[in-house]
């Protein structure tokens, strides 16, 4: 497997595809999955030349199970701990969920020039958790209750969580892909349960304001308007806004999974976005 390890000693696992001398494309996974989350874009981009890199974020998939450091601003120096190691520059990041706060961390504070342009989908920024400041965001308790469901059983948390709003399964007429929600629950387990756990905190309560505004590359916001885990109203909008130079795609309807449950539409519009 291909591994570094960070300065605190934690064993990070990437994925490398394509040719070494590609423009790189980098892949930030959510909560609580892991690289493999991307296969259908990773797939998509590696057949058109590009060169692709996902890490799994510690804690998660097959990167080290260790007991601390589960916060954004790790996150982000891991990132870039992969990043530095493959000398990557002019790459393109790309964040999904809680890996889309983590791309807009590592881009406001470690790319040092080395990013072309960023992506955010469905993607936590500025912050989820409701607070004075966040009138809209959601109330801690939602967030108590998912750090309930994962400690009385994770294992069926992790059934249901994506066989209902990750992919908007649970909607009149939905078509529910049963390998799908098999293949979040086998990403899930693959982690750590404690990890999992502080990560909620890391995803709902960190707020990215102060990220976004320092991010000045061209970048997309890519949101759909039936996202049942990130709200589209308390997140995309108001990340646009304070992005020095961003564009906001809406996509009428589609889940918090579009990734997956619409690859062909998402990844053409992401090829789009990257030759533009």
């Amino acid at each position: 497997m291909s591994t570094i390890t960070t300065k605190d000693g934690t064993e990070i696992y990437y994925k490398d595809w394509g040719p070494k001398d590609a423009q790189p494309i980098v892949f930030h996974h959510g909560w609580p999955l892991s690289a493999d989350d991307w296969d259908a874009q990773m797939l998509f981009f590696v057949a058109r030349g590009y060169r692709t890199i996902a890490h799994d974020r510690r804690g998660h998939g097959r990167s080290a199970q260790v007991s601390d450091g589960h916060d954004m601003d790790h996150y982000a120096a891991d990132a870039a701990a992969v990043i530095e190691h493959l000398g990557l520059r002019g790459a393109i990041h790309i964040g999904h969920s809680t890996g889309g706060g983590e791309a807009a961390r590592y881009v406001a504070r470690h790319s040092k020039g080395r990013t072309a342009k960023l992506v955010l989908i469905g993607a936590v920024p500025p912050i989820m958790v409701k607070t004075p400041a966040n009138p809209g965001g959601l109330p801690i308790e939602v967030f108590d209750r998912l750090r309930k469901s994962l400690a009385d059983n994770r294992s069926q948390f992790y059934i249901d969580f994506p066989s209902g709003p990750f992919y908007g399964f649970n909607r009149p007429g939905a078509n529910a892909i049963p390998g799908v929600i098999q293949n979040w629950w086998r990403q899930g387990m693959m982690g750590s349960a404690k990890a999992h756990y502080e990560g909620i905190k890391a995803f709902s309560e960190t707020d990215f304001t102060d990220d976004l505004r320092i991010v000045d590359v061209p970048t997309l916001v890519m949101h759909g308007t039936d996202d049942q885990i990130v709200p589209f109203a308390d997140s995309a909008p108001l990340s646009a806004k304070l992005l020095k130079n961003a564009t906001l795609k809406v996509y009428e309807n589609l889940p918090h999974g579009m990734c997956t449950t619409h690859a062909e539409l998402v990844n053409n519009d992401l090829l789009a976005f990257i030759k533009s």
